[in-house]
């Protein structure tokens, strides 16, 4: 937010960033690009503890966002400053920058860094840190497929509850009238749970449907006016009644 120049670099302050490689970050975002990611190709990390699960999360990475960079993990990006501003960053978001960039259209690109020994400081990755990832990626998937359509999500969830208890609710009167049976009684648990199925799939579609009118509220700030104003009418500068002058008398 204090940032005044055009271009932020973001870089650890362990030295396993060589600051030398700055320069061409800068001529990648002098070429167009609006995101320059490093590139650890030839990482020097523990191969079964650091390396194999770093390629099998940024595979999965790329694929659940859709940003084809090989190297999620590291901090030396290059951003253009006026999108860094706009992008919705809070808690551990900044390591998906690229993918939350590309959904505001911004052209990315990665190139190879070194990847030095840690000079000072521990690594803080550990096991938890894994699945905190993991509860980010899936928040930054359904935000890039769902913010501006929450209804085709939880609607289509609601529907598949409601088509299935409505098959369970059809196969127990089908029962019923060719063998005459006491539905209640002998299938009382599968009654109910076709109309816990029903129910729920009802609220998530209007859970859907109060998310849609939310999104229009935030995308149309102009229609939060339930009322149109076709004409204004200035007395005063149409030489007509003072109204403070009235009101004195």
């Amino acid at each position: 937010a204090h940032c005044k120049c055009d271009y932020v670099i973001a870089m650890d302050g362990d030295l396993q960033h060589d600051p030398a490689e700055i320069p061409g970050f800068l001529e990648k975002l002098e070429e167009g690009y609006d995101v320059v990611s490093g590139w650890r190709k030839h990482r020097i990390d523990n191969l079964l503890l650091r390396k194999i699960p770093s390629r099998c999360a940024n595979w999965l990475m790329a694929k659940l966002s859709g940003v084809n960079i090989h190297d999620f993990g590291t901090t030396f990006k290059a951003y253009r400053r006026e999108l860094l501003s706009q992008l919705p960053l809070y808690g551990e978001m900044h390591r998906f920058i690229p993918a939350l960039a590309s959904a505001y259209g911004a052209s990315i690109c990665e190139i190879p860094i070194q990847n030095k020994h840690r000079k000072h400081g521990v690594s803080h990755y550990n096991l938890s840190r894994t699945f905190r990832v993991m509860f980010d990626l899936l928040t930054i998937r359904f935000l890039l497929r769902y913010m501006s359509r929450p209804l085709h999500f939880f609607g289509r969830l609601g529907l598949i509850n409601m088509s299935t208890g409505s098959a369970v609710a059809l196969w127990l009167l089908v029962w019923k009238v060719l063998y005459r049976t006491n539905v209640v009684e002998q299938h009382a648990l599968l009654l109910v749970f076709a109309a816990v199925l029903v129910l729920l799939g009802v609220q998530l579609v209007a859970l859907g449907l109060l998310a849609e009118l939310g999104v229009w509220q935030y995308f149309n700030p102009s229609a939060r006016k339930s009322y149109s104003v076709s004409e204004i009418f200035d007395l005063r500068a149409a030489g007509g009644i003072d109204i403070a002058s009235e009101r004195r008398s």
